[in-house]
């Protein structure tokens, strides 16, 4: 039987006051449902900056490429002479923002942050005609246009749907 590796690390002192606001700031900005979800994308942060750092020291042109090419596609980085530094200069808020649940809600999709993740978890969000029940999904910059919803809860994050019910 194969054992699972833990995909995050805990923080080493976890009663640090300014360190559980920071993050109970963070979990109802995005919505996220505990503590682990945020420690997971700090956990992807970390391997990102950790590969920078190990290209740099290398000084590999093409796996230095291929990181900012990868990056460019998840749309972690904009500009089109990135460098290794750019990935460096990453935080926390980036990561989260790319996450299939803040997306959705940025979009108008849904009413909130909490109300997005309900819509993916039921299996009401599509991307690219394929039914994703992940909110953690990190979208590329190509599935990012193709995000729906089903027909029966399309007229639930609009303003106007109000109006067209009465």
């Amino acid at each position: 039987m194969r054992k699972i590796k833990r995909k995050y690390k805990s923080p080493r002192t976890p009663w640090n006051t300014t360190q559980i606001k920071e993050e109970r700031k963070l979990l109802m900005e995005f919505g996220l449902r505990r503590k682990k979800e945020l420690w997971k994308a700090q956990a992807t942060l970390r391997n990102f900056r950790r590969r920078a750092r190990l290209l740099i020291a290398a000084a590999n042109k093409e796996e230095e490429k291929i990181l900012i090419q990868k990056m460019e596609k998840l749309g972690f980085i904009t500009k089109q002479d990135a460098t290794l530094d750019d990935i460096l200069a990453l935080n926390i808020k980036n990561i989260l923002n790319r996450r299939l649940q803040t997306l959705v809600y940025k979009k108008g999709i849904a009413k909130g942050v909490k109300h997005a993740r309900q819509l993916i978890t039921h299996g009401h969000v599509y991307i690219g005609g394929k039914k994703t029940k992940h909110p953690a999904y990190l979208v590329a910059t190509e599935e990012e246009d193709k995000i729906g919803i089903t027909e029966r809860h399309e007229k639930i994050g609009k303003p106007d749907a109000k109006l067209e019910n009465s």
